[in-house]
């Protein structure tokens, strides 16, 4: 009778241990101090910014970079930048423009700040009259972001067309990107094994009719990797490899709601990982569905549950966020805010 009461315990101590508690930790919100929560600039130059991206130039500094001009695809609009340095934001000031000679001008889209290297940055974007007919650019800068040199065209690959490029964890370069025809909306891994010398181009299931553009990659233990995607499904989509960016999974509909806007997200050093997308279905009108943005947390990649509400209007555009953690573990969260500016929090997780 005792062995058996013995045996009994034992199996109710290994049930809570090993089944109960993570399920009730992976329910639990986490905790988090918000530190910052401000535009990055009042007066812009132009009537219209969007799609920004972010990354740390060194403790305590960051570069913020988007397009800006009188409309989206007008041939004014350029890339911006500004820098945030000791909690101060510069004046924005103006990187590059889609000419491609003295009387030829293109829209700039969409920048995507990668570190290459130590003090080597690339700032990815695209030029062109539209998403259909554009193509990838490039500039590098070798100062850490005080300077930058001649843009260059990308012959091989796009480029990353929204978010940033993750190194997995056996160092390959990995640029999520997609292509939008009249046809065909249609998600690719750009993928290189040295540091960007080679690509391999990776189309991620050719077969689905969903129209899937703009991913964003996520990374787990043994190579293992998440893409969530932007569709016209009123869901994100997913997509995963096991075998280290090499070959994808067919996509499938996630339960995160979301109105065919773009979406970033990130493994932390802890290994939890963070999203940030608009949790609405479509509407008549394209913003329709982009008055919310909110933060959600995931264990597993499955399972997402929100735990920050950035902004919850009853109308407006709030979207196309951008997300990093930077190396003191602060995370820090961008987007577009009624294209009239850009908009920057930062919080510290407790937990």
């Amino acid at each position: 009778m005792k062995i058996k009461l013995f045996n009994l315990l034992f199996l109710l101590c290994f049930l809570i241990i090993n089944v109960i508690s993570p399920c009730i930790q992976a329910q639990e919100k986490p905790l988090f101090n918000v530190l910052s929560n401000e535009t990055i600039f009042t007066n812009p130059a132009f009537a219209q910014c969007h799609a920004s991206t972010l990354i740390e130039l060194k403790k305590d500094k960051y570069m913020v970079a988007w397009f800006e001009g009188s409309y989206e695809g007008s041939k004014d609009v350029c890339i911006w930048a500004a820098i945030k340095h000791k909690g101060k934001w510069s004046n924005p000031k103006k990187i590059v423009c889609g000419d491609v000679s003295d009387t030829l001008h293109y829209a700039c889209w969409n920048p995507v700040l990668f570190r290459s290297g130590k003090n080597e940055i690339i700032l990815y974007y695209k030029v062109g009259p539209s998403p259909r007919e554009w193509w990838g650019m490039q500039l590098h800068s070798f100062d850490n972001g005080e300077t930058w040199g001649k843009a260059q065209r990308l012959n091989s690959i796009l480029g990353p067309v929204k978010n940033k490029p993750v190194t997995s964890t056996n160092g390959c370069w990995l640029n999520p990107t997609s292509i939008e025809t009249m046809d065909r909306w249609q998600v690719f891994i750009e993928r290189s094994i040295d540091k960007g010398k080679t690509w391999q181009n990776i189309a991620v299931d050719t077969a689905n009719p969903a129209k899937v553009i703009q991913p964003c990659l996520l990374l787990y233990p043994n190579g293992k990797i998440q893409a969530l995607c932007r569709s016209n499904q009123n869901y994100i989509m997913e997509s995963w490899s096991t075998d280290d960016g090499k070959s994808w999974s067919p996509l499938q509909k996630t339960d995160i709601l979301n109105p065919n806007s773009g979406i970033d997200a990130i493994t932390l050093t802890s290994g939890l990982h963070l999203l940030v997308y608009n949790p609405m279905i479509s509407g008549k009108d394209w913003v329709n569905g982009r008055n919310k943005l909110y933060l959600a947390y995931s264990i597993d990649g499955k399972t997402w549950i929100e735990f920050y509400k950035l902004e919850d209007q009853p109308e407006g555009e709030y979207s196309y966020p951008a997300i990093i953690q930077s190396s003191d573990e602060i995370v820090h969260i961008i987007y577009t805010y009624n294209r009239k500016t850009i908009k920057y929090v930062s919080i510290k997780l407790i937990h």
